[in-house]
This record gives structure tokens, C-alpha cells and sequence, in this order.
């Protein structure tokens, strides 16, 4: 299936203007949460094809909500990417193990996060 709609779930307006640029300029159509409550909120009026996650956030943080995502049958099916600036191969492991498909570290190189998003479709 392909990969046209993405949310980016990220507390950083740095982040996710960028993400979001990169993404829209490569035919994407990108919604964004700023935290997990509002990324849950959004899941409940539309179906993303992928999320892009952040790890370190207020409240609830990344690794909390893949793992949610991942045991709700409503959600389950859709791929999360980590994008996080927490680099070390035990957050990478964990981060695998609450459900996400692939992990990237900030910051987020345009072509490597193009090429994991096209492996996914």
C-alpha cells in the first residue's frame, strides 16, 4: 500500500516545520501533534498511512504511545517511524520492541527518511 498521508507527532515547531516541508515538497499530505493526546485525538478523525514519532515529549512520551498504537486493533496496522535525538542502540532496541518499524536519529537526514518511508510502501 502506498504512503501518501503521514502524521508527525513531535513537541519540536522546528521539527515538525521540517518534516513537514520535506515531506509536502515529496507529494505527501502531512498532519501534525504536538504531543500524544493530541496525536490520539487526530487518529480518531483520520487514518494516517505512517506516523513519524517523537520519543522525548511532555506527558506521554513516544515509546508509550507506539505501544498503545500498536496493541489497539484500530491502530495496529498503521507503520511508525521513531525520530528522536535519543541515539543510544538500547533506546533503538526498545523503541522496536513497543511496535515502531524503523528508527531514525535527529537530525533526520531528508534521504534517509525518504528511502525508509519508500521501503515501507
Amino acid at each position: 500500500m502506498p504512503i501518501k498521508k503521514v502524521l508527525i507527532v513531535d513537541d519540536s515547531p522546528t521539527e515538525r516545520y521540517f518534516l513537514t516541508e520535506l515531506l509536502t515538497k515529496n507529494g505527501f499530505n502531512v498532519s501534525v501533534a504536538e504531543n500524544a493526546e493530541e496525536a490520539l485525538l487526530k487518529l480518531k478523525s483520520h487514518t494516517p498511512d505512517l506516523i513519524l514519532m517523537d520519543v522525548v515529549m511532555p506527558g506521554q512520551n513516544g515509546f508509550q504511545l507506539t505501544r498503545q498504537l500498536s496493541k489497539d486493533p484500530a491502530t495496529q496496522n498503521i507503520p511508525v517511524i521513531m525520530c528522536t535525538s535519543k541515539s543510544q542502540q538500547t533506546d533503538r532496541i526498545w523503541g522496536l520492541r513497543q511496535g515502531a518499524r524503523d528508527y531514525i536519529t535527529k537530525p533526520v537526514k531528508a534521504d534517509e527518511l525518504l528511502g525508509k518511508i519508500a521501503a515501507l510502501s
